[in-house]
């Protein structure tokens, strides 16, 4: 039993169950029970073996594992306790024999699709057909199943481990699972006029998961409101993250009396937490549809994630209709305001700090792109994007345009669109994109921190690249490439710098960050790479000149001669 003191209050707490799935749970007052309303992984067949042997898992809305055909449960009583980690055994031995003719005394294939193979297969490259394949299983007493794609003939020997059933718009594949005949053949016999079975239950399953999954949203929707997760793997959530009522930050912002600045969804402010002290930052969203999605994107990409140089996320409200996010407040703002607005309340960057502004982004995004449990794309690195603390320590921040790639694919398409002059080429030709989109970005925000100067004054359209959109005097990236291909880095240094600066170190940021900007992303390093490159652990040769750029040059020297 657990009992709450005081009702006005949220409950919230972190669980690691038998699957492996950690799940946010909160306290229910009106059912007396706790609600999950969140798990990661999402998917409650992502973790590897979760169900056990022999088993297929069903997946979401609710975590459904059931004994492959002829198989039984191994601990019915661990199953009552949703422990199905020991999977199911045989209800009939297999016969084992090298007979090349099925017959009733010899096993047989049955088929179970549409799946996701299990994992760890040996692949039989002289088996050029689906006979010949079968042929290969069947002559191997450790053989348990056998899978032919796309010429490929794929066998598995002993338990076989994460079967997961897929929607059947998928393009999901068949695993044939050996069995011993007298299990299947009485039945084939009796049923021959009869539907495909395998077809009505995948059918079943699939129409009953999505009717749980619209009750579920509708529940979710009208009755909690409440927000989704995504985790690092390798991070806790070091006392996790607090569920804010809306009363409490009218209270702490002055009824949101002081704004810091605002955006395409919204506007931040200041405020302070009264029990600690502590300043705070509150980015209230505006608009049900496109606040919804940021609030979702921040939550989901920097929700428990914890990096020195990622803005730490302290809590959220999802009340009614009011989305707020609620980050560590950052002293000296935004980058943009250091670099580009000349004032005499604002310093000027040593060179040293814009180095390690520059060097702390570079791991902000590296740890996102590379250590995460799923890569997390920005998709909006920009100088307003990167906040900086007391010490200038960089803080990459606005996490509202964040998207995902899992670890088995490269790719992802999205309709979002980044910041006009930082956008990747690949990008705007409606590509799916990588995580290479914020390399293009990150290598146009380091020209800005060597020159103190936004790098086009004329817009730039949102729509296309032509070189005709630039002027080539105005364009500084054609400047910079220019400059450092013929040793003339000193000429684009930030003149308020007052030649304090490491030439070195210069030359070595212009080169990482032409060759952030080339053309094709293949061209471009990873992020891993260039913090390598900036902390002097690995040399970097001269860039090439971009095509795009060139195009640039060529035509403003060819308006010159005119």
């Amino acid at each position: 039993m657990y009992t709450l003191q005081d009702e006005s209050l949220s409950s919230v707490f972190v669980s690691l169950d038998i699957s492996g799935q950690i799940k946010l749970n909160i306290w229910s007052q009106a059912n007396q029970s706790w609600q999950t309303i969140f798990s990661q992984p999402d998917d409650p067949c992502d973790p590897p073996a979760s169900c056990g042997p022999f088993t297929v898992c069903s997946g979401k809305p609710h975590p459904s594992c059931d004994c492959m055909e002829s198989f039984s449960q191994k601990s019915p009583q661990d199953w009552e306790f949703e422990d199905r980690t020991r999977g199911c055994i045989r209800n009939t031995p297999l016969h084992c024999s090298s007979d090349k003719n099925i017959t009733s005394s010899t096993d047989i294939f049955h088929p179970i699709t549409p799946v996701q193979l299990p994992y760890n297969p040996q692949i039989i490259a002289v088996a050029t057909s689906q006979s010949k394949c079968e042929e290969a299983c069947h002559s191997s007493c450790s053989c348990t199943a056998y899978s032919y794609s796309s010429r490929i003939c794929s066998v598995w020997n002993g338990e076989l481990f994460s079967v997961i059933l897929v929607d059947g718009k998928s393009s999901g594949n068949v695993l044939y699972l050996r069995l011993a005949a007298k299990d299947l053949l009485p039945s084939l016999r009796k049923n021959k006029t009869k539907p495909n079975i395998g077809v009505v239950t995948t059918a079943s399953i699939i129409g009953f998961g999505s009717l749980m999954l619209v009750l579920l949203l509708l529940i979710w929707k009208n009755k909690f409101k409440w927000c989704v997760f995504s985790l690092c793997g390798n991070q806790s959530s070091a006392g996790g993250i607090i569920a804010f009522r809306y009363t409490d930050l009218v209270r702490a912002t002055k009824s949101f009396s002081e704004k810091l600045g605002g955006g395409a969804f919204g506007s931040v402010y200041k405020g302070v937490l009264s029990d600690s002290k502590t300043t705070i930052a509150v980015k209230k969203l505006d608009g049900a549809s496109q606040g919804e999605k940021q609030f979702r994107a921040e939550v989901s990409s920097i929700g428990l994630i914890q990096h020195l140089n990622l803005v730490k996320l302290i809590g959220f409200c999802c009340e009614g209709d009011h989305r707020l996010l609620v980050y560590e407040h950052m002293l000296n703002g935004s980058l943009d305001g250091h670099l580009f607005k000349k004032s005499n309340n604002v310093a000027v960057l040593s060179w040293n700090t814009r180095y390690q502004i520059a060097l702390g982004v570079a791991r902000g995004l590296s740890y996102l792109h590379q250590s995460c449990h799923k890569c997390i794309i920005h998709c909006d690195i920009k100088p307003e994007n990167i906040l900086v603390d007391s010490s200038f320590v960089p803080k990459v921040a606005d996490f509202g345009l964040a998207t995902f790639v899992g670890r088995d694919f490269s790719r992802i398409l999205t309709s979002f669109r980044g910041t006009v002059g930082y956008i990747a080429p690949e990008w705007l030709s409606g590509v799916p994109i990588t995580p290479k989109i914020d390399v293009y970005s990150f290598g146009m925000v380091l020209l800005e921190i060597i020159s103190g100067r936004r790098n086009s004054s004329a817009e730039i359209s949102h729509n296309t690249r032509s070189s005709s959109s630039y002027k080539g005097d105005e364009y500084f990236p054609v400047q910079a490439i220019n400059a450092l291909h013929s040793g003339d880095v000193r000429s684009l240094m930030d003149p308020q710098l007052l030649s304090n600066f490491s030439l070195e170190e210069a030359e070595q940021v212009c080169k990482v960050a032409c060759w952030c900007i080339q053309d094709s992303e293949f061209d471009r390093p990873t992020m891993g790479e260039i913090v390598r490159v900036l902390e002097g652990l690995r040399e970097i040769d001269m860039p090439p000149m971009p095509r795009f750029i060139a195009a640039i040059t060529e035509q403003s020297g060819a308006a010159t001669s005119m």
